[in-house]
């Protein structure tokens, strides 16, 4: 195996770990514990898994993978806090959506070759990323991996309430 092949398999790895394990949570919490606050004046479980849903959405545009399915969620979970938005999707929905995008996301990601990962992105012009050709797929899924962790750990406290 090429090095490159290998460390796209790491990063692949590292981001379907991550999404098991925030599945695990999501399906570990009733919908009732989505709909309250993880801590005293912090997000609601539903606000993270919809935030979820819609980040992981705008990666198939991003990554040139393919249009948007979810671009609905964006004014309740990307352009505002939780809570500004009162009238919410129900949380048999969201969940539905997170398996789907996740699936979408998967298959695309498997259709990729290591030469294609480390292609620019969509929202990189080309001067920028021949100065910067770090600023690829690969960075962009390392870091939705990331951020996927960050709130993953925000979830972990509404499974101790």
């Amino acid at each position: 195996m090429e090095q490159s092949q290998l460390f796209i398999k790491i990063a692949l790895h590292a981001w379907e770990m991550n999404i098991k394990r925030t599945t695990a949570i999501f399906d570990s919490l009733t919908d009732e514990q989505l709909l309250t606050e993880i801590a005293p004046g912090r997000n609601r479980g539903i606000y993270i898994l919809g935030h979820l849903v819609a980040v992981h959405d705008m990666m198939l545009p991003l990554l040139d993978l393919g249009q948007r399915q979810y671009l609905q969620l964006d004014e309740a979970f990307i352009s505002n806090p939780d809570k500004a938005i009162t009238d919410l999707p129900p949380v048999q929905d969201l969940r539905a959506y997170w398996t789907s995008i996740n699936q979408i996301l998967r298959e695309q990601f498997n259709k990729l070759t290591p030469e294609e990962w480390l292609q620019k992105h969509t929202m990189i012009s080309d001067e920028d990323f021949a100065k910067e050709p770090h600023r690829n797929r690969l960075s962009v899924l390392l870091n939705r991996t990331n951020h996927n962790a960050y709130h993953q750990g925000q979830l972990a406290w509404a499974k101790n309430k």
